[in-house]
């Protein structure tokens, strides 16, 4: 039950009218109503999801801990096929339209994704070993957020990430599976999921390939935490989460 202690968000979601300059124009903001442009609500009801979660679940007040506002930026560049954290906000493209586009119905563990990276500390290597576990933090905390809107618990979950950004006609089940990385997805568009699942099968890579592997070998501890919190059962933010 909230109360007017209760801290409330502070979204922002910005246009950046597919041009490479942010943050763009501000379209909606905390309180307004809808938007005409589908994926600027989208955007804007998974911040609000993403805060929902952090402040009931782990009494955190917003991504910061401070009631900082909750930014994001959508239509980032022509045909941008990817979705990151600038530091200060969430970014998204519209995807290539060939093997990337967004679904607005799908969105919400892509931007909680994104967000999670606030409460990370910055100076942290994001590289090689250490960068693909924070980017494995991000992507079960994505995995939480989503089950916690659905009210899901951790045996009913599918433990898939990212079908958001998937163009029609690609036949994957995902981007990510943290139950079985390596079998997201097998297509001649993507190829094969390149994700190992055990820590024998670590891909060494050089900083210039994906910072070392940061999105490659994120599927070995996301493959821990979920038989951890298989094993454990429940909802996965109530236990396991909390380790």
């Amino acid at each position: 039950m909230e109360t007017e202690d209760t801290p409330t968000p502070r979204r922002e979601v910005y246009d950046a009218g597919n041009k490479d300059t942010l943050p763009g124009t501000l379209v909606r903001s905390e309180g307004d109503g809808p938007s005409t442009d589908e994926l600027v609500n989208s955007v804007y009801d998974a911040l609000g999801s993403t805060f929902d979660f952090f402040r009931d679940v782990y009494g955190r007040n917003s991504l910061d801990g401070e009631g900082g506002p909750l930014r994001a930026t959508v239509h980032y560049r022509e045909k941008f096929p990817n979705a990151f954290w600038g530091g200060e906000r969430f970014v998204l493209g519209d995807g290539d339209g060939e093997r990337f586009k967004v679904c607005p119905q799908e969105i919400l563990d892509v931007v909680a994704a994104g967000m999670t990276r606030q409460i990370m500390n910055p100076q942290h290597l994001y590289a090689f070993e250490p960068g693909a576990l924070s980017e494995s933090i991000a992507e079960v905390f994505a995995s939480f957020v989503k089950r916690h809107a659905l009210g899901q618990s951790a045996d009913q979950a599918d433990w898939l990430l990212g079908l958001g950004m998937i163009a029609p006609g690609i036949r994957v089940k995902a981007l990510r599976s943290l139950a079985e990385p390596g079998t997201a997805h097998e297509d001649y568009s993507l190829g094969k999921d390149p994700q190992p699942a055990h820590m024998e099968d670590c891909k060494e890579m050089s900083v210039q390939r994906d910072n070392g592997g940061v999105h490659i070998n994120s599927g070995i501890p996301n493959r821990a935490f979920h038989l951890t919190a298989t094993a454990i059962g429940g909802n996965a933010w109530e236990r396991a989460g909390r380790i």
